[in-house]
């Protein structure tokens, strides 16, 4: 592109400014007022500075430059009436944007600068970006302004594959209410999507206000343009964790510390494919009634039944819910197919005061594994160093 060079001096104008993709110019304009003419005799004025606006590309800051003068204001606008901020540089000579310019964007740009006796003049342009040929998105939990267990991660599962995982990263912005420590991790959704989940060091503390700015517009995953930012914040509520002995066949409900009940169980049948999942699983949802078929799950013609009080631990197919079917075993042994089965009128209650995000705390010889990190929110599984090591900005 040709710089764009000022006619006629003009009022100064306030500084906005930006944040760039990379693109292609596609309209430039540049136009300038004088400020008032000199007499006979007058000194011959400054020349005015001469702006130049590199050529901006999605993905990219937008840059400008001025010689000759310095640069008093910079102003970006796309064609919604957004704003991209930036910085000047040493010597007020250079302006570059905060962020980068978003693919498929029409951008405005006004330029204040000032020659060297002082005059201002302003330069006006425009660019767009070119369209990109994928868009990628997300999916957000918890979802907005609910209140979680203590044992939630911030989730994002992207629709399309992440290769530049530590780009993505860096536009991730985490603020707690207490400086809770955490840190992200990629995992391989359940799904086979990619997906960056953020986990406190330890369970959240109760009442801590989590929220999310994902500034992702104009930024290239990979496998497609970002061409939005992403916002959301939830709260934790009370601290309750949900232990459960397979060997002893008996469900503990443990309350900000205290013991508050006991529920006699039963868990997955031993030896084969209908053990359940041991270590820490995450109350996902809390489904109710629903149809459970055991050929979604692997298990054939098993069983087909609508099943009450259903709270799912596991993308897997682990719940816990009523199982009336299996009341001679409650306590006593495991014969379910690999859900963790109660009464109805135990199901009825507990359902009524378990939390999404409330860890269940899992042991029992005869298990399958250990929950992973994608099936549901395994994430606790893993140690603080390994979770840490899980981030691509480590």
């Amino acid at each position: 592109m040709l710089p764009i060079r000022t006619r006629r001096p003009h009022a100064s104008r306030p500084v906005l400014a930006a944040a760039a993709l990379v693109a292609s110019l596609t309209a430039c304009t540049a136009q300038a007022a004088d400020g008032g003419g000199s007499g006979a005799g007058a000194a011959e004025p400054a020349a005015p500075a001469k702006v130049t606006v590199a050529d901006p590309a999605a993905g990219t800051p937008v840059k400008v430059t001025a010689t000759g003068g310095t640069i008093a204001a910079v102003k970006v606008v796309d064609a919604d009436g957004g704003t991209l901020t930036g910085r000047t540089g040493a010597g007020g000579t250079s302006w570059v944007s905060d962020r980068k310019a978003a693919p498929g964007t029409s951008y405005s740009v006004e330029v204040t600068s000032r020659s060297g006796d002082g005059k201002e003049s302003t330069t006006r342009s425009s660019f767009t970006t070119p369209k990109p040929e994928k868009v990628n998105k997300v999916t957000l939990a918890p979802g907005k302004n609910t209140t979680v267990g203590i044992a939630h991660p911030l989730s994002i599962v992207f629709d399309l594959p992440v290769t530049r995982k530590a780009d993505v990263e860096r536009q991730l912005k985490v603020t707690t209410s207490n400086g809770t420590e955490g840190s992200w991790g990629w995992v391989k959704d359940y799904s086979g999507r990619d997906r960056a989940d953020w986990r406190p060091k330890d369970y959240w503390k109760p009442g801590t206000k989590v929220t999310l700015a994902a500034e992702l517009n104009g930024t290239d995953s990979g496998g497609g343009w970002f061409v939005r930012d992403y916002r959301t914040g939830f709260t934790v509520g009370t601290s309750q964790i949900v232990k459960v002995d397979l060997d002893a066949h008996r469900l503990t409900v443990v309350r900000d510390g205290r013991t508050v009940r006991t529920i006699p169980v039963s868990g997955g049948t031993p030896g084969g494919d209908k053990r359940s999942w041991r270590g820490t699983a995450v109350v996902m949802a809390k489904e109710g009634t629903i149809n459970m078929n055991s050929e979604t799950v692997g298990l054939g013609d098993a069983y087909d039944k609508m099943v009450d009080y259903s709270m799912r631990l596991t993308w897997s197919g682990m719940y816990a819910h009523a199982a009336p079917w299996n009341a001679p075993y409650f306590g006593r042994a495991n014969k379910s197919s690999g859900c963790i089965g109660m009464s109805n009128e135990d199901a009825a209650s507990f359902y009524a005061s378990v939390n999404v995000g409330d860890p269940f705390e899992i042991k029992g010889a005869e298990t399958k594994g250990v929950v992973a990190e994608g099936n549901g929110y395994g994430a606790w599984n893993l140690s603080w160093a390994q979770w840490q090591a899980k981030s691509a900005l480590r």
